[in-house]
């Protein structure tokens, strides 16, 4: 006996693959683009409260107008990302931050 069972069953499908099988192809892209344009919310609103609150102190104008151009930048990914270009709009979101960070050092 060599200890190999030849079987003809097949192995049984768990409920966890059986669930995995049944998901709807578009759910990975749908839950992308709410991501994206949640992100992009949520960078401009800080974007845009960070740079009113630079606003009224003693900071170089610079500093507000970085800060809002870094949100407007984040306004454009989040549309682009609630029509389906996740991958700019992942750009973008990167490229509005750095934005805002390169008006934070200028404070």
């Amino acid at each position: 006996m060599t200890g190999y069972a030849e079987s003809d069953t097949e192995p049984e499908i768990t409920e966890v693959e059986a669930a995995e099988d049944d998901e709807d192809p578009y759910e990975d892209a749908r839950r992308a683009r709410w991501t994206a344009t949640v992100t992009g919310a949520l960078l401009t609103l800080m974007g845009l409260t960070a740079s009113l609150m630079r606003l009224g102190g003693g900071v170089p104008a610079l500093v507000p107008a970085a800060y809002a151009a870094g949100s407007a930048v984040c306004v454009a990914a989040g549309a682009l990302g609630a029509r389906g270009r996740t991958r700019r709009a992942l750009w973008l979101m990167i490229l509005g931050v750095m934005i805002m960070a390169l008006g934070d050092q200028f404070d």
